[in-house]
């Protein structure tokens, strides 16, 4: 079942203008890993106000997320790279460069920044911009956090001035991402200072509990929350492994109240992240990828980060455009009689360029020994090559789609079965494929609208049915894409 975001289409498309026009006091629209840890001359543009590393450990994620964070005076550097005596000689010339919107220094266009550390300290051109960091330590239980020991004392408690209740707008936004009520939840400041919080609950029969019975994750969506909504407009907001301690949904969640209040209060979101589920409200230029020398913008499923780093046991790694062409392409190794199906891997990127550029990565990698090739859509503007070859037709939805109705009188019966149908329904079927056809504005939803029509039968098994069929039938060219592959797989 495809993924329906909570959040519409039209916020998405709204922030990606409101980026692209450039219409922020604050903002951090692009920065340089002009020599940092693996990276060289790597940058990475922030397009979308929340932006997503994925990678995969080892990889760099951290490293531009604490990029980010060290243009701002809040974060000191040593957070993300502190120097240890003589073991970390190769921090010396590190350097970063920064394009930022900032309307306090300059009304109309953008500033130029740079940190580099040189004399064995940073220098940098820091920023006055409130930026607020999330790190892996949040989810740490409150039973090994040594700050809050006192509380375990049976005469522990607060005055009541050092007990909080959150604001109407906290309960909500929290209780949307956790799924349940927290009208009866409430901070207390164990000092006197507030440097040191707990949280309390009730149960659905109001019966209270305090944070030591807590989740890990519930416990930093309440605090990430309550401090998001009470930063000032426009901050930054730094997130480290997103997902941790949370269930799918949560996450999922989370990421589509960060692009609301993203839109509500103007902040800017940097995460970093090995959920799938995060990246599915996201767009496409807000995703970027991490894999320790270098950074790919786009969409992609997680899994495909073995792959693009090696990390894999198969002959050979195959690069698409999108979940189509993996359908596509997946369907003709079936086809193949020396099972090259269980000797390659397909993996989905976000679009033509990110898979030729991947696959161009890959091979130009000397620590990874598997080889690959890309398969582009007959629609593509890229240029075919040795380790590049085009699927046939044009848009790929609509060529498969109407090569079958062609070929009804010999795969009609076959593919209405495979569509969940009866044999004898064929005539039926076919008629709704053609009415399908004729009123479709959009060749991506072909396979959705006609399954709709056959009973709400599911997109991926309609589409599955489809190029299935299409990969027994057109043997000559299955028969040339399989022999490219096999030359790839025996080189």
């Amino acid at each position: 079942m495809s993924f329906k975001s909570e959040v519409r289409q039209s916020t998405i498309n709204n922030l990606l203008e409101k980026v692209r026009d450039r219409k922020y006091d604050k903002y951090l629209s692009r920065l340089t890993l002009k020599k940092v840890r693996g990276f060289s001359d790597e940058h990475i543009s922030f397009d979308f106000p929340v932006t997503a590393i994925i990678g995969p450990n080892g990889g760099g994620k951290t490293t531009v997320l604490g990029a980010a964070a060290i243009l701002h005076r809040s974060i000191a550097p040593r957070q993300f790279f502190s120097k240890s005596g003589n073991y970390d000689a190769e921090m010396q010339d590190w350097s970063i460069e920064y394009e930022v919107i900032d309307r306090s220094v300059s009304a109309k266009g953008s500033i130029q920044r740079t940190a580099s550390f040189k004399n064995k300290k940073w220098n940098r051109d820091a920023l006055a911009r409130n930026a607020l960091l999330f790190g892996v330590s949040r989810t740490v239980p409150a039973s090994e956090r040594k700050e809050l020991i006192p509380c375990t004392s049976r005469k522990f408690s607060v005055p009541e001035s050092r007990v909080e209740a959150f604001t109407d707008n906290v309960r909500k936004c929290i209780s949307r991402i956790l799924g349940k009520s927290v009208e009866g939840f409430k901070r207390l400041k164990v000092n006197a200072s507030g440097t040191v919080s707990m949280l309390t609950g009730k149960t659905e029969n109001g019966v209270g509990y305090s944070e030591f019975h807590f989740g890990a994750g519930e416990s930093s969506i309440i605090k990430m929350v309550a401090a998001i909504e009470a930063a000032e407009d426009a901050s930054l907001v730094l997130i480290e492994e997103i997902e941790n301690g949370l269930h799918p949904v949560a996450t999922v969640r989370l990421v589509e109240y960060l692009i609301e209040v993203a839109e509500r209060k103007r902040i800017q979101v940097v995460l970093t992240t090995h959920s799938n589920e995060a990246l599915k409200p996201l767009p496409d230029k807000a995703v970027w990828s991490a894999t320790k020398d270098k950074l790919f913008q786009g969409k992609l499923d997680v899994a495909s980060l073995r792959a693009i780093t090696g990390q894999i046991e198969t002959q050979g790694v195959i690069f698409v455009e999108d979940e189509f062409a993996k359908t596509w392409v997946e369907a003709i190794l079936r086809e193949s009689s020396k099972g090259l199906v269980d000797h390659f891997e397909v993996h989905a990127m976000a679009g033509d360029g990110t898979a030729v550029a991947m696959n161009k990565y890959h091979n130009a990698n000397p620590a990874i020994e598997v080889p690959s090739i890309c398969i582009i859509d007959g629609d593509s503007a890229q240029i075919e090559g040795e380790r590049v070859l085009r699927l046939p037709g044009a848009a790929p939805e609509s060529f498969i789609f109407d090569s079958c109705v062609d070929t009804w009188p010999s795969i009609g019966g076959k593919l209405s079965v495979a569509l969940l149908q009866r044999f004898e329904r064929e005539a039926e079927v076919l008629a709704l494929c053609k009415n399908v056809r004729t009123t479709n504005m959009d060749h991506h939803l072909l396979f959705a609208q006609l399954g709709e029509k056959l009973g709400l039968v599911p997109d991926a098994t309609v589409r599955q049915a489809f190029v299935t069929q299409w990969a027994q039938t057109n043997t000559q060219a299955v028969d040339e894409i399989l022999a490219r592959l096999e030359a790839l797989g025996n080189a």
